[in-house]
């Protein structure tokens, strides 16, 4: 099943390259491959309650302004870590969209009551037989 993607307003993202730590030697202290992509939920047009969902499942991606800032450095070009920021950023809409399932309040069945009661009498067996008599 193919999701449809949920397009971005201009303006509601933004986009900053900074230089990635880590190995890499003379590449990564010259170059700044990674990417900052930061996503303002207010301003992408999402309904309200996308809107909700996606602020709790960004987590600590969840900056204190209320954006969402997802940060790439797992490849060695602009464009990969470019690619895989929005990758992320739509699988996370992707999932803000849907809305939860609804849960239906279940029965216990007759089988799993009478196995309750069962280990309840057991138990209670167990302790009964453990009284000694002190008289």
């Amino acid at each position: 099943m193919e999701e449809r993607a949920f397009p971005l307003p201009p303006g509601s993202f933004e986009e900053k390259f900074v230089r990635s730590g880590g190995h890499g030697g003379q590449n990564v202290n010259k170059v700044a491959t990674s990417v900052q992509l930061r996503f303002f939920p207010r301003l992408s047009g999402l309904p309200y309650a996308a809107q909700e969902r996606l602020k709790e499942l960004a987590g600590a991606k969840l900056t204190e302004e209320g954006d969402i800032l997802i940060t790439a450095s797992e490849y060695r070009t602009q464009d990969q870590n470019r690619q895989a920021a929005r990758a992320r950023l739509a699988e996370l809409i992707g999932r803000a969209l849907r809305p939860p399932k609804r849960r239906r309040p279940t029965r216990p069945t007759f089988g799993s009551k009478q196995r309750r009661i069962e280990g309840k009498k057991r138990r209670s067996d167990v302790k009964r037989s453990r009284g000694g008599d002190f008289e």
